[in-house]
């Protein structure tokens, strides 16, 4: 308002301007365009007023004020005024006037409007040239920039010292290195290299390329270098990951004398965030204090970021609260900070905050979000934040829908978030990455290799995040083919020397039964990690050399390598997993010497492996000695108890966890009710399913009611089990099918059986289980040519039977059996203490259960068959190799069949021993010729 009364007043104070008042008259109008050009609203005019009108001044407007009243427009309407007054004067041909209109619509950004002036005019110079493809650098589409800048030479127009730095700044937007360097040599041809700004764009265009080499090439080479040059390779630095390089490079700049601006201090606080080098962001800090920058808005949004990310959110907060002015960037720092140092609710509190200051959210915002929500698996939450970006507009934007897929993924609604992924119009490496990651992280390998393998079908390369998202399926997947090629990729990209990408490969071969390969590998590290000593002792423990895994666990401490939690669980573990006692002790002895026992983790863990060793009392001991229990605490000894058949013990400990005021969850359930299931407590399991909602508001899931078929079918109860399952509130599930299968297989009912199995066959027809299970249930009843038809479609189908093995640790080694195995060392004295045995089990009378016998052959080729099976072989081979006394500890990985469990319980009263055997179901202690189990199993 104030602008335009100085104008009407000049207008009317000087009708009769004589022509020597008339520069002063333009001074001052170029002098009121300087001050108001930020504060006057051109748009105020009525809409019948043209306040450039030729009638309301004295004179026409030459050239200086035209160029002052272009440039104190701010909006289109202003500047289309201006030009109608140009066009009114004869100016619209006049390359001054046209090359100012061009610039001014760009900076408007209105390109369009930019180009018809250009296209309008006759003659053309390099500044009108130049106006345009700047105009094209700055607002896109880059590759008209491009364009006009051969088509000008292509009319005889060669490019001066200010077209080239336009040029490679949408070279760099487009991240066209090619173009790039051909441009480049065009600046060393026509001989403007020594150009201070054309070298800057040079050092920023190769770096916005991730050519830092080359960009360094160019920053040394440069005879003259300002702050500007020093940010462009900086920035350049922080961009591709180098900020190490950038920090170097900040104090470099600053012993050659230069003063570090706003642009340089940012980039290298972002760095000391990557870096999560805080101290080196206090001394940042301290430079800012000392400089005038500490009332930067900017700068102070950096500082916050680079505290919130290093994990001083004390820090950061205080700084946010002091800040007299704080704006989205402020707001989205804070939110970012918490979200990932995992403090999902307090970033959801900040944004509830951030809404009451009436600062709207950006997409910045909601990736932030998102990331909260996934780090929570707080699904409904998801949504609401999912509902948020589709009313804002967000969902076109390739990073916050790469968010809302890694959520739902993470939130195990893979089906929504590959829809979500399918929806998307632009995907870049990360969005296939999420997803991949996603099918990974939800079990689903073969889908995650699948994905692997379009993405580089649409030209994206994989990179170290796409290979650590795919060696685990590998894996899982024992695709060791896959996980060479993988390997030969990774070695072909130079990926080969990241040691995160190093360490999944270990752990790839491991899982592959590759553990030769993996210790080649590990071997060959340039660098090794707390996380590449333990993927390696892992692997050791996992393919059963327990005793190279203590080996490398020494040669650790001997390297300065200081164990971690993560050490010592995945040793316990893996001890667990083989079921080794013996070196499950040894470690337990470390955990002591290292001080980790009283880790509520470690002794959860310690409680497992004791219990899955076949050591329940020692299960027990540990639990009660320890000095802080959780509910995973409780669960494990609750579950270890049920594993053993001891369910009165596991459920008096129900009671008992209450008491201590720790609430069940839906574990502890699934843990009673096995227990049940194991001991036969029918009535107490129906009580202890209704209490779950009745009494601790928790809904039954899938896992509890499988648990209930699974007691029912056990009890013979397969009417009810049926019924059951018919009201189940959800679709019924493989484990819940196959825990009826199993219970018809236990009870030789063939005609439940035969359903039941043909709705697995549909749920998992790969799974060579429950083919078994069926054929032995016409085995069992003598319908061999049934039998012959199943293993015919397993044929077919190409699903091999999983053979029976047993394993048996003497020694500090484990020693693996599989039926009529004779590969073993000492077979002849294996086969020697059987027949010994035999003689001796006949005489007590023991006779061999030929129903066990799957296979239709005479009644003695029977009774061979069953002598050797793997289980018998393994504890042979335990009483050569044990003394008198000493317990023995068989793991199978089958269910034990009966005329083993059987020719056990004699065996244990014949040697005197405890006789512990693991199947896949639950723990057999044999004892003076009776079994824990009472023979229900």
């Amino acid at each position: 308002m104030a602008l335009r009364m100085q104008l009407a007043s000049i207008s009317h104070h000087h009708t009769h301007t004589t022509s020597s008042h008339k520069l002063i008259y333009l001074r001052f109008i170029t002098h009121i365009c300087d001050d108001h050009r930020q504060n006057y609203d051109w748009t105020m005019q009525p809409s019948n007023s043209n306040i450039l009108s030729r009638n309301q001044y004295p004179f026409p407007l030459d050239l200086t004020a035209y160029a002052s009243l272009l440039e104190a427009c701010k909006e289109v309407k202003s500047l289309d005024q201006v030009h109608a007054q140009t066009i009114t004067a004869g100016m619209n041909q006049n390359i001054f006037v046209a090359t100012k209109l061009v610039n001014m619509y760009a900076i408007c950004g209105n390109m369009e409007f930019a180009r018809q002036v250009f296209d309008k005019m006759r003659e053309r110079n390099v500044f009108l040239w130049n106006a345009l493809i700047r105009g094209y650098a700055r607002n896109g589409p880059c590759e008209e920039a491009l364009a006009l800048y051969y088509q000008m030479q292509r009319v005889g127009i060669q490019p001066d010292k200010f077209t080239f730095p336009f040029v490679l700044k949408a070279c760099a937007e487009l991240s066209d290195l090619q173009e790039g360097r051909h441009i480049h040599d065009d600046i060393v041809s026509g001989g403007f290299e020594l150009d201070l700004f054309v070298g800057n764009s040079l050092v920023a265009m190769y770096a916005k390329c991730g050519k830092i080499d080359i960009a360094q090439h160019v920053f040394d080479k440069m005879c003259k270098r300002d702050v500007v040059s020093w940010n462009a390779l900086i920035v350049g630095c922080t961009q591709n990951g180098y900020d190490s390089e950038a920090l170097t490079l900040f104090d470099q700049m600053q012993l050659e004398g230069l003063e570090p601006d706003q642009v340089t201090v940012m980039s290298a606080l972002q760095a000391c965030a990557h870096l999560g080098a805080l101290q080196r962001g206090r001394w940042i800090h301290d430079h800012i204090i000392r400089s005038r920058f500490v009332s930067d808005v900017s700068v102070m949004n950096s500082l916050v970021a680079m505290y919130a990310k290093c994990g001083s959110l004390a820090v950061a907060c205080q700084l946010f609260d002091e800040m007299p002015k704080t704006d989205l960037v402020s707001w989205n720092a804070m939110i970012g900070g918490y979200a990932q140092n995992g403090y999902a609710e307090e970033a959801l509190t900040l944004f509830h905050m951030m809404q009451s200051a009436d600062v709207l959210p950006s997409s910045v915002t909601m990736v932030s979000l998102l990331q909260a929500c996934a780090h929570l698996a707080a699904l409904q939450k998801g949504k609401c934040i999912h509902g948020l970006i589709i009313r804002r507009g967000f969902h076109f934007d390739v990073v916050v829908m790469t968010a809302l897929v890694d959520l739902y993924a993470k939130c195990g609604n893979i089906g929504i978030a590959h829809r979500l992924f399918g929806k998307m119009t632009r995907r870049n490496e990360v969005s296939w990455n999420a997803i991949i990651a996603g099918y990974a992280q939800n079990g689903q390998f073969q889908e995650a290799l699948r994905l692997f393998n379009q993405m580089q079908l649409t030209g994206i390369k994989p990179n170290s995040v796409s290979i650590m998202s795919v060696l685990p399926a590998c894996a899982h997947l024992a695709a060791l083919h896959q996980g060479k090629w993988i390997h030969g990729y990774i070695i072909k990209s130079g990926f080969g020397l990241n040691i995160a990408v190093e360490t999944s490969l270990i752990d790839m071969y491991a899982k592959c039964g590759s553990v030769k390969i993996a210790g080649l590998l590990f071997d060959n590290m340039s660098n090794r990690n707390v996380v590449s000593w333990n993927a390696m002792i892992a692997a050791y423990i996992q393919n059963g050399h327990a005793g190279e895994a203590m080996t490398l666990l020494n040669q650790m401490q001997k390297e300065n390598f200081k164990p971690d939690l993560v050490t010592v669980v995945s040793v316990v573990s893996g001890c667990a997993d083989l079921a080794v006692l013996q070196q499950g002790k040894a470690i337990h002895a470390f955990v002591i010497k290292s001080g980790f026992q009283s880790d509520v983790v470690v002794g959860n863990t310690l409680i497992d492996m004791y219990t899955k060793c076949g050591s329940i009392d020692n299960s027990r001991q540990i639990f009660d000695n320890m000095p802080e229990r959780d509910v995973v605490s409780w669960n494990t000894m609750i579950a270890g108890y049920g594993m053993h058949g001891k369910g009165e013990d596991a459920l008096g400990l129900f009671p008992k966890m209450q008491q201590t005021c720790i609430n069940p969850d839906s574990i502890t359930f699934v843990s009673v009710l096995s227990a049940c299931s194991h001991a036969g407590l029918l009535e107490e399991g129906w009580e202890y399913f209704y209490c779950m909602s009745r009494d601790y508001c928790i809904t039954p899931k899938v896992q509890h009611y499988a648990c209930m078929v699974d007691l029912l079918g056990r009890a013979g109860c397969l009417k009810d089990a049926q019924d059951f399952i018919e009201k189940m509130p959800y679709e019924p599930s493989a484990s819940v099918w196959g825990s009826l299968l199993g219970a018809c297989r236990i009870h030789n009912n063939i005609l439940v059986g035969e359903c039941v199995a043909e709705r697995l066959f549909e749920l998992e027809p790969e799974k060579a289980g429950y083919y078994v299970l069926l054929s032995n249930i016409y085995a069992a009843a003598g319908r061999w040519d049934n039998v012959s038809k199943v293993r015919t479609l397993m044929k077919d189908r190409g699903i091999k039977k999983r053979p029976g093995c047993s394993l048996v640790e003497v020694k500090n080694k484990v020693h693996a059996f599989i039926v009529g195995d004779k590969s073993h060392p000492q077979s002849e004295k294996i086969y020697a203490m059987l027949n010994s045995l035999a003689k001796q089990m006949e005489e007590a009378g023991y006779v061999p259960d030929t129903n066990f016998v799957l296979h239709d052959v005479e009644e003695e080729a029977k009774e061979d068959m069953l002598h050797s099976h793997s289980e018998k072989l393994a504890i042979a081979f335990g009483l050569i190799n044990t003394s008198p006394g000493t317990p023995i500890r068989i793991t199978k990985n089958l269910r034990v069949c009966g005329d083993c469990h059987n020719a056990t319980k004699v065996i244990s009263k014949i040697v005197q021993r405890d006789i512990i055997v693991r199947d896949a179901n639950r723990f057999h202690h044999f004892k003076d010729g009776s079994c824990s189990c009472g023979d229900y199993w």
